[in-house]
């Protein structure tokens, strides 16, 4: 067995390092298995179950950071397409909206005509910072010291327009602290993330108020099992904490282990939420 893995490895990061060097031809699914001398099919299950994404996905991923980085550079969205093995510039805002959740120009402008409201607010675990967007809830963190809160959402949207103000989809966020999750549909997200991000996410919302779940069953749910430590690295990412409850993963050992805005706080939640149902059960099935 340690052979086989061992030699799986070993084709892996022979079809990275392929892809790394020839991701501006745009590599197919064929040509790449070609190289490290398997089948399409096989080559297929074996990337995804290793990398977490699919062979395309991954060649997307290159060609979206290298598109970043001559946009970044004041390249043309013209000279990016070309330069990234892409039909044109429509094919580089369709990978952008997939992949992005904007468009290459939001991207180029830093977040330039987005606008956010926010707002501090206490929750049962202490104060909190909400952002909004015209379409949903784009950030929410545990704001022990304001100042600092406020500027890493400002890192993550450099160039918005923020103003401090609380509005109707953040009131309906507050609302799930002081009654249950029945509102939840009613909350609409504005995320920004990969395609394994958002899936993870979305697996995220779908774990009930006072049920537990590891990072083992977040990764077979979503069909990448292999892929734990990249499903880990997504749910560390988790940009709405407490509505989005990455507090709900625990390791497999039973132990609560580590929480971004600490572990203190993460046994208090889980300990609140079991108090807030009839049972606190889990999900390790």
């Amino acid at each position: 067995m340690k052979v086989q893995e061992e030699i799986n490895y070993r084709r892996i990061a022979e079809a990275i390092e392929y892809i790394k060097s020839n991701f501006k031809s745009q590599p197919n699914l064929e040509e790449v298995a070609e190289k490290i001398n398997v089948s399409p099919f096989h080559f297929q299950k074996l990337f995804t179950d290793w990398a977490g994404v699919s062979p395309k996905k991954f060649v997307q991923y290159l060609t979206i950071e290298y598109a970043k980085k001559m946009l970044h550079n004041h390249g043309t969205l013209f000279d990016a397409a070309a330069e990234t093995g892409l039909s044109g510039t429509g094919r580089l805002h369709d990978l952008f909206i997939n992949i992005e959740g904007m468009t290459p120009g939001e991207y180029k402008n830093g977040g330039e005509n987005l606008s956010i409201n926010y707002s501090f607010a206490e929750s049962p675990f202490g104060n909190i910072l909400v952002a909004s967007t015209a379409k949903g809830i784009c950030h929410i963190a545990f704001a022990d010291d304001e100042h600092y809160a406020l500027q890493a959402l400002e890192t993550r949207f450099p160039k918005a327009t923020y103003t401090k103000m609380l509005d109707l989809a953040q009131q309906n966020v507050l609302w799930i602290f002081t009654h249950d999750w029945s509102k939840l549909s009613q909350i609409k997200l504005h995320l920004k993330g990969s395609e394994l991000q958002l899936k993870v996410w979305e697996t995220l919302l779908k774990i009930p108020m006072g049920q537990l779940t590891t990072y083992g069953n977040i990764a077979k749910q979503i069909a990448v099992p292999k892929a734990s430590r990249a499903v880990g690295t997504a749910i560390g990412d988790n940009p709405v904490a407490f509505l989005i409850p990455c507090h709900r993963i625990i390791q497999s050992t039973g132990l609560f282990g580590q929480y971004h805005w600490g572990s203190a706080r993460k046994t208090a939640i889980i300990g609140w939420e079991a108090a807030h149902t009839d049972t606190l059960g889990s999900d390790f099935n």
